[in-house]
């Protein structure tokens, strides 16, 4: 069954610095092995302009939970997680099975 891996990124406390970044730690993401489709997003503020509880969201799409754990045993994983780590912002990480009709 495929397996996404959600990564739910928390509010950074200077967002134009970890925007600044990103584009690298995205570039480092696109390189996990065996990854089949990677969407970012950027969370929208609430109505009244109040941050969310999240700023970002990456989903990184797998054929499989086997292929989606080796690439997080990988060492572009070990890339990855550490540029994410350096950026002072935490996450939520997520592995999921896709249900398609």
């Amino acid at each position: 069954m495929p397996t996404k891996i959600t990564l739910i990124i928390d509010n950074p406390t200077d967002p134009e610095t970890f925007e600044a970044a990103y584009p690298e730690l995205r570039a480092l993401a696109a390189q996990l092995p065996g990854l089949r489709r990677l969407e970012s997003a950027k969370v929208w503020p609430k109505e009244d302009g109040t941050p969310t509880p999240s700023h970002r969201t990456l989903d990184l799409y797998f054929d499989g939970y086997d292929d989606a754990s080796a690439a997080v045993a990988s060492p572009a994983a070990g890339a990855f997680f550490q540029g994410l780590g350096a950026t002072g912002v935490g996450f939520t990480g997520l592995f999921s099975d896709i249900e398609e009709d």
